[in-house]
């Protein structure tokens, strides 16, 4: 082959390969071979933007170019820019996409920080960079501040909540419907507290966050049926509710919209309303407990609200009347390892305060699918509530039997049947003779008159959303913040993760049903086992040895500090021949025992560090080994 020819087939093969290369990249099939399916969209995302009407612009901000940026984050903004081309692919040509590089002191830093978005600094250099997301549709805009690569789990959902949001031109209205204070005192009860010279209640941060993001709709307990428009529903201790109302709820919940039902055993708020001196003199109970039982044993959920639980590991310590500490175990203090780390609402949760809470259960035979998101430990078990009046913590702790894990708080999904298979229940208080006799016509005509109403609901239309949580403390400030004054106004500040839990429950169930479909999926970042396994066997082969030279080491380092130490009348250390002598053996041993523990420290490292060569000289020789064999084969086809 002449030399022209030659290079005129390198430069095909090279032009091959681009070609090859650019149409591969441009055919929108995609095979996703990962395990959690992390690059492939979910159902509820491309019926999410197949609703799409209008136009949407996506900005990804990513300062590629900051020194000291981590490989991580490099890593992580590869895999959101190809998460938002597929988000382009499915949108039919709803969506466009722009990635833009804010370098210093450009017009596209100032756009990016008129936009909102947060400028972070990596821990290399120090430099700040953005990473960041706008979406905008005609008029409205919205962000996502700053990526983190600890919540790429829930990429997906963040980026169709965002897409979605957009779309929103109204607060959705949540219908607030509670026995308790959330909203401070009410106008009509003002009054009366100012009669009894009681303070008035202040309304709970909860409701403010909510505000946030949803229109509050106030609802009486005294309703006989839910405001319209409505988008989610949260009921809060619920007590005595009119059995229309609570069809209405059973209505509501069938129809596809989402509900939050809060109940407790044992409310501290209408504790402190009661008044032990005539309790012990025989007086009335106060009611503090709450249930739908209706409507819960209808939805396949077990729930007592005569029972609290009491947890022995996460108990939490309270001043007790002597002004001595002790750990109280029917208030709870939960830790990251008792919430879903799959579910939404509680995967980014670290700590959470639950006082007498009750406990839920799945309800035999049920169809609905029930997904613990809180749980206790297995060293949990149930303790009556009438029981816990004027009991210690010491007495507290002695009652509980562990029996097991609890669950607090629950999602449960699927096609609910009714509570009321008999259809809408008749008027509570039925009407007097008299009043029978003198309207009876009227009746009659108006019947006439009225419009047929559309046959109730026997089973959900579709997938129905119900979160249920057997506590209603944790609503209130007293324990999810600390209060503070900062020059002359109150400020707050969380103390734990309450208001985290309820804003994201709220507006998880208040988005799209398309985006409760969605859940949290795996991270790219793959964690090597076997090496966390071959760590863990060499640890527990050496660590014996290793606890054992540690003693002798520090034992070792005593009688050196000791033997130092010895002085005369004078304060002056006594140097005397033998004594110098003993120091120096001292030291020898020290460094002998030293010595010794570097060796085991290394032997712990040898099995790792082999299989770290293994696969190097594997990944090296891989590659051209392949192309060798293929070569070869290749040419022994064309010679034969």
């Amino acid at each position: 082959m002449k030399p022209g020819s030659k290079l005129l087939a390198i430069v095909l093969l090279f032009v091959g390969l681009v070609l090859v290369n650019y149409l591969a990249s441009s055919i929108p099939a995609r095979v996703d071979a990962t395990a959690d399916n992390i690059y492939s969209l979910s159902a509820g995302t491309k019926a999410m933007l197949g609703k799409l009407e209008e136009p949407v612009a996506l900005e990804m901000y990513f300062s590629k170019d900051a020194s000291g940026l981590p490989i991580a984050y490099k890593n992580y903004a590869a895999r959101v820019q190809e998460m938002l081309r597929q988000y382009v692919r499915a949108s039919r040509g709803k969506l466009s996409l722009n990635v833009i590089n804010p370098r210093p002191d450009t017009p596209e830093e100032e756009k990016a920080t008129a936009a909102g978005l947060t400028p972070q600094v990596s821990q290399q250099g120090g430099e700040q960079f953005f990473f960041g997301l706008v979406v905008t549709q005609a008029d409205l805009q919205k962000t996502i501040p700053a990526f983190t690569p600890q919540r790429e789990q829930f990429l997906e959902y963040d980026l169709s909540k965002l897409v979605y949001s957009v779309q929103q031109f109204d607060k959705p209205k949540l219908g607030l419907l509670s026995s308790l204070p959330l909203q401070g005192t009410s106008p009509q009860e003002m009054q009366m507290m100012m009669m009894m010279r009681r303070q008035p209640q202040p309304g709970q941060y909860v409701v403010s966050e909510w505000e946030q993001a949803f229109q509050i709709v106030p609802i009486e307990g005294t309703a006989t049926e839910l405001p319209a428009g409505l988008d989610v529903l949260v009921i809060a201790h619920p007590q005595g509710l009119p059995p229309k109302l609570q069809f209405s709820i059973d209505q509501f919940l069938l129809g596809g919209k989402p509900v939050v039902i809060a109940v407790d055993p044992s409310s501290q708020h209408f504790k402190r309303q009661s008044n032990p001196q005539q309790m012990m003199m025989g007086g009335p109970q106060p009611n503090i407990s709450s249930d739908l039982p209706t409507l819960l044993n209808a939805y396949g959920v077990v729930y007592d609200p005569q029972k609290v639980v009491g947890d022995l590991e996460n108990a939490t310590q309270v001043q007790t009347g002597g002004g001595g500490v002790a750990r109280y175990p029917i208030w709870v203090s939960l830790r990251r390892e008792n919430f879903n780390s799959k579910a939404l609402p509680t995967a980014q949760l670290n700590s959470t305060m639950f006082v007498e809470a009750g406990s839920l259960s799945p309800k035999s035979g049920t169809n609905l699918t029930f997904t613990p998101l809180i749980e206790t430990s297995a060293q949990a078990g149930d303790v009556q509530s009438m029981m816990l009046q004027f009991a210690q913590p010491d007495d507290v702790a002695r009652q509980i039997t562990p029996s097991g894990k609890k669950t607090i708080a629950a999602l449960i999904t699927g096609k609910f049947q009714t509570a009321f298979p008999e259809g809408a229940p008749k008027d509570d208080k039925p009407a007097d003779d008299a009043d029978k006799k003198d309207g009876e016509k009227k009746d009659d005509a108006a019947k006439k008159a009225e419009p047929a109403k559309a046959d109730a609901l026997k089973e959900s239309k579709a997938t129905s959303t119900l979160f249920v949580i057997a506590d209603t403390d944790w609503l209130f400030d007293d324990y999810s913040l600390r209060k503070f004054n900062f020059f002359g106004q109150t400020a707050a500040e969380p103390f734990n993760d309450n208001l985290a839990l309820a804003s994201n429950t709220v507006e998880f169930l208040g988005g799209s049903q398309d985006l409760i479909t969605i859940r949290g999926k795996g991270t790219s970042l793959r964690p090597f086992t076997v090496v966390r396994k071959m760590e863990a066997e060499a640890q527990k082969q050496y660590q014996q040895k290793l606890t054992a030279l540690d003693a002798e080491l520090s034992k070792l380092s005593a009688d050196l500090s000791k033997l130092q130490g010895e002085k005369t009348t004078g304060n002056r250390l006594v140097a005397t021949p033998e004594m110098a002598k003993r120091i120096e053996e001292f030291q020898k041993q020290q460094a002998a025992k030293r010595g010794e523990r570097r060796e085991i420290r290394r032997a712990l490292r040898e099995d790792i560090d082999r299989l770290e060569d293994k696969l190097l000289v594997l990944n090296l020789v891989s590659t051209p080994l392949l192309i060798g064999i293929f070569g070869l084969w290749f040419y022994r086809r064309r010679k034969s």
